[in-house]
């Protein structure tokens, strides 16, 4: 080989990022799935309720395509973060990127008409509303037909309403819950309403779903149900998912990457393998005392 090609073949092993490396385009997990680029980046963030420091100085990014875990012990800041991204809270510094664009403070709506979709630690439905229902307002910010047609169910708002429960009847199905989908919300147990909610997000059909704790409360069961459907949202729609969730058995499994809170701080990021041997990690899920 002559000298020239040598260089150009070494160039070009150089440049080349190890298996599972990120770069700006992305990267590949160890099951083969390609992440894209970068859809959501939380820059130095820090919110404060008066002299509380909920969350100090703390960045990480959400790739396209990834599901991105959250996890942390109880006070870590979890919460105040997923409500940080998805527009409930406006943070004191800091700034928070979607799409490639800097997002100015937005009400919650405004934030989820970007594409951006969530569910709640405590359950957010109408019990005496039907489960279709229920579903249908997850596609409320995509309705336009007028007030009157809406109350008259005329032209434009029957058309409308036909097309979105079309859409609707899709996701039921998706979510094997079509024998419930007449039942009012109320009489169902705690692990249905929870797919419910999930099924009511997924109507919005967002480029980033934000799952609060979504296997809380379950039995085994329905832990495993509700982990094959956050599977198979992130694998058939190619939904983005962040999820905070406490059973770490779970987070480990479904996560891409993880970022780890702890007093409001970022303690660690990176992998599951990573974050599992983090001793910063360890640490605070062992109660190790902060000095």
């Amino acid at each position: 080989m002559s000298p020239v090609a040598d260089t150009i073949l070494h160039s070009m092993n150089v440049m080349q990022p190890p298996a599972g490396a990120a770069t700006d385009e992305g990267y590949v997990t160890p099951d083969g799935r390609k992440i894209g680029p970068v859809l959501m980046d939380m820059r130095h963030i820090t919110l404060r309720f008066g002299g509380v420091v909920a969350i100090k100085d703390i960045s990480f990014d959400i790739r396209e395509g990834e599901i991105r875990a959250i996890i942390g012990p109880n006070g870590a800041g979890k919460s105040s973060m997923m409500n940080v991204m998805s527009g409930f809270y406006v943070p004191q510094e800091g700034e928070v990127w979607f799409r490639g664009a800097k997002r100015p403070p937005m009400r919650p709506y405004q934030v989820a008409r970007q594409g951006l979709a969530r569910t709640f630690q405590n359950i957010a439905l109408f019990d005496g509303m039907s489960v279709l229902d229920n579903i249908m307002t997850g596609r409320l910010t995509m309705m336009d037909a007028s007030l009157l047609s809406q109350a008259v169910w005329w032209g434009k708002a029957e058309r409308e309403e036909t097309w979105h429960r079309e859409k609707v009847e899709k996701i039921i199905d998706f979510l094997e819950i079509q024998n419930i989908r007449k039942t009012p919300v109320g009489r169902l147990p705690y692990g249905l309403k929870k797919r419910v909610e999930l099924a009511r997000a997924l109507a919005a059909e967002p480029k980033l779903l934000m799952l609060d704790e979504p296997m809380a409360g379950m039995n085994v069961e329905e832990k495993e149900d509700m982990s094959r459907f956050i599977l198979d949202v992130n694998d058939e729609f190619g939904t983005t998912i962040a999820l905070i969730e406490h059973d770490m058995g779970v987070v480990m499994d479904l996560s891409d990457r993880v970022v780890v809170m702890d007093y409001g701080k970022k303690i660690g990021d990176g992998t599951p393998d990573e974050v599992r041997n983090n001793q910063d990690v360890i640490d605070a899920y062992l109660g190790v005392s902060h000095d």
